[in-house]
């Protein structure tokens, strides 16, 4: 008696038109998470600087001027302010300059900065927001 085997799974080709294909998404989705994920990490120096802005603005309503530096502002000495992505910050007049330290394999690179720079519009702070940062990283209201 014969026994006929009946021939069940993928052939090696199949399997490789998947393994391409694969290779293809990832080769598409990995560059994409790793900008995604810098730009993540920039929430946290944005939100400290976000602070700081409240701070000044607050003092220049109240005095009319610009505070001179953070104590005057209300706010803790320039290097009070660490975290695992920010060196300092500091104020100086209507300027606001958030020291960064490296955010994701040197995307954001050790030392840059951010600067907010306020101004009275009639009564209303205007920040502008200046950085050397690539555009992809940083919020709209910096590029």
């Amino acid at each position: 008696m014969k026994h006929r085997m009946d021939q069940k799974g993928f052939t090696l080709i199949e399997l490789m038109i998947v393994i391409a294909i694969i290779g293809i998404l990832a080769a598409v989705a990995i560059p994409s998470y790793m900008d995604y994920t810098v730009r993540a990490k920039m929430s946290g120096p944005l939100s400290l600087a976000s602070m700081a802005k409240s701070h000044v603005a607050e003092f220049y309503q109240a005095n009319g001027s610009w505070p001179a530096t953070n104590s005057l502002a209300g706010m803790s000495s320039s290097n009070a302010y660490t975290s695992a992505y920010v060196s300092r910050l500091a104020i100086a007049s209507s300027q606001i300059t958030v020291l960064l330290k490296t955010i994701g394999n040197s995307a954001v690179a050790s030392g840059s900065t951010i600067v907010f720079q306020g101004a009275d519009a009639g009564g209303t702070i205007r920040w502008t927001c200046t950085t050397a940062i690539a555009d992809k990283y940083v919020p709209k209201e910096c590029r």
